[in-house]
């Protein structure tokens, strides 16, 4: 029988980063990225979060000091993320304000 894995939903990224990540990190201190692994891009998503109205998923691929990163700007602002539209147009992704275009190690779409 197979294993059905729920996939946790927070009502803000700063519950999400309390009561998913750092908990984690904490179980598992020598892991970079969510999923554990060092390379490779993944389809799976980690959790989701509301920002601005809108539901959105974390990829399992997204680096942990990103998400620190992230979480430092939740604190100084209630506005730490820009939303950009995906290449072709037909959905939403968001940025960490300031963060450099190239590496941005961040993956979060909206999961309209």
């Amino acid at each position: 029988m197979s294993t059905i894995n729920v996939i946790p939903e927070y009502k803000d990224f700063s519950e999400f980063y309390v009561k998913g990540v750092l908990p984690y990190k904490e179980l598992n201190p020598t892991h970079i990225r969510l999923d554990g692994k060092m390379l490779g891009s993944t389809r799976n998503f980690s959790a989701y979060f509301w920002y601005s109205g809108k539901k959105w998923k974390v990829g399992a691929d997204t680096h942990i000091d990103r998400l620190k990163l992230a979480y430092d700007a939740c604190k100084a602002s209630d506005e730490p993320f820009v939303i950009k539209s995906t290449r072709d147009k037909k959905g939403q992704y968001l940025e960490i304000k300031g963060q450099p275009i190239r590496d941005k190690k961040f993956y979060v779409y909206n999961a309209g």
